[in-house]
C-alpha cells in the first residue's frame, strides 16, 4: 500500500508538472508576436522594448517582441515593407516626408519629445555659463541637420550675436577639437560624452532643454504599417499599453537601471546620469506628438515635404491606441 501511494504520489506530481509546463508554454504560443525594428541599439530613449520584455512586462500583456536593430533611416522601410510591425526611434520629419510620398505608415506613440542633446567645453574652460559663449567658437556637425539647427536656436534664444558657429565632421571629430583647444564649445548627442563628464574631462554648459524652440517638439515616434494597424489594432494597443508600464517602471525602479547599464554595456552610473540628467521622463511620454506645426515647416524649408499635411492626412497618420486606466 505504501509502494502504491508512493508510486500515484509520484505520479500525480509528474503530471502536475506536465501540466505546468505545459500551461507555460501554451501561454508562450499564445502571445501575439511583432517583429520590432529599432534604430541606435543602446540608446536609453529606445530601450524600453527591450528592458520592458526582460523585466516580463510585453509578456504580462500577452505580447513577444522580435528585436532588430538597424541604423538610422532603414526602420521606416523596414515597416513600410511590412518586414517589422513596429519601429521605434524614427525621426518624425523623415516620417512626414516618408507618408507624403505615400508610404503607408501609421504613428501610434511619441518615442522622444526635445532631445538630450548639450553643449560642453574643456573641464578648465572659462565659459561657465551660456553667456561666456558670446565671441567663442560653437561646434555644430556637418553630418547633423539637427546640431545646426540646436546652435542657431541656442544662439538666438540667448542673443549670443558674437558667437561664431564652425562645422565639423562628427562627434568624435568635435571632441578631438575641443580637447585639442580648436574649438571652444562642442555639440553632442546624449549619451556621446557622458563618461568624459563622468571623468571631469568636459563640463556641460548648456542643454537643450534650456531652448524652448527645441524642447517643445516630438522628434522621435514610434510607427506601424497602416495593414498592420487595421488587422492588429488591438495587438498594438496592447503593445502600447506595455510601453507605457516600461516607461514607469524605467523611473522607479533601480533594477531597470541595472538592466540598462548591462545591455547598453555602461556603468550603472553613467546609466543613472543619462536618465537624472538628460532624458527627463515626459520627454519620453508617449501619448501625445506636440510642436507638429513647427515640425512641419522645419520639413518644407528642408523640402523633405512640399505643404503641410491637412488635419485629415494628420488624423491619418497619428493614431495612438488610447490608454487603459
Amino acid at each position: 500500500m505504501g509502494r502504491m501511494s508512493h508510486r500515484v504520489g509520484n505520479i500525480s506530481y509528474g503530471l502536475a508538472v506536465v501540466v505546468a509546463v505545459s500551461a507555460v508554454t501554451m501561454q508562450a504560443l499564445a502571445a501575439d508576436l511583432l517583429r520590432l525594428s529599432a534604430a541606435q541599439r543602446g540608446a536609453w530613449e529606445s530601450a524600453a522594448p527591450e528592458l520592458g520584455q526582460s523585466a516580463g512586462i510585453f509578456t504580462k500583456h500577452g505580447i513577444t517582441l522580435d528585436l532588430l536593430y538597424t541604423r538610422d533611416g532603414e526602420v521606416e522601410s523596414s515597416v513600410a515593407s511590412g518586414s517589422s510591425d513596429v519601429g521605434i526611434g524614427v525621426g518624425t520629419i523623415g516620417v512626414l516626408r516618408a507618408y507624403a510620398k505615400g508610404a503607408p505608415l501609421r504613428v501610434i506613440g511619441a518615442n522622444t519629445t526635445g532631445t538630450a542633446n548639450y553643449w560642453y567645453v574643456q573641464a578648465a574652460s572659462l565659459i561657465k555659463a551660456i553667456k561666456d559663449i558670446n565671441g567663442k567658437t560653437i561646434a555644430y556637425w556637418t553630418s547633423n541637420a539637427a546640431s545646426k539647427y540646436d546652435v542657431f536656436d541656442l544662439i538666438k534664444q540667448y542673443r549670443l550675436k558674437a558667437a561664431r558657429p564652425i562645422a565639423i565632421g562628427g562627434q568624435t571629430a568635435t571632441f578631438n577639437q575641443v580637447m585639442s583647444g580648436h574649438v571652444d564649445v562642442g555639440w553632442a548627442e546624449a549619451p556621446f560624452g557622458i563618461d568624459a563628464i563622468e571623468q571631469g574631462k568636459i563640463r556641460v554648459v548648456a542643454r537643450a532643454t534650456d531652448v524652448p524652440a527645441i524642447r517643445r517638439d516630438t522628434v522621435r515616434v514610434l510607427i506601424t504599417n497602416a495593414d498592420t494597424l487595421q488587422k492588429r489594432q488591438e495587438v498594438l494597443a496592447r503593445f502600447m499599453q506595455a510601453y507605457r508600464e516600461t516607461i514607469d517602471w524605467m523611473y522607479s525602479d533601480p533594477a531597470a537601471l541595472k538592466r540598462y547599464a548591462e545591455f547598453a554595456g555602461v556603468s550603472e552610473g553613467i546609466a543613472q546620469r543619462l536618465r537624472d540628467e538628460f532624458y527627463t521622463k515626459d520627454m519620453l511620454a508617449p501619448d501625445k506628438v506636440v510642436g507638429l506645426d513647427a515640425i512641419m515647416k522645419d520639413a518644407i524649408t528642408s523640402r523633405y515635404i512640399p505643404t503641410p499635411l491637412s488635419k485629415a492626412q494628420i488624423a491619418e497618420l497619428i493614431q495612438i491606441p488610447t490608454p487603459v486606466r
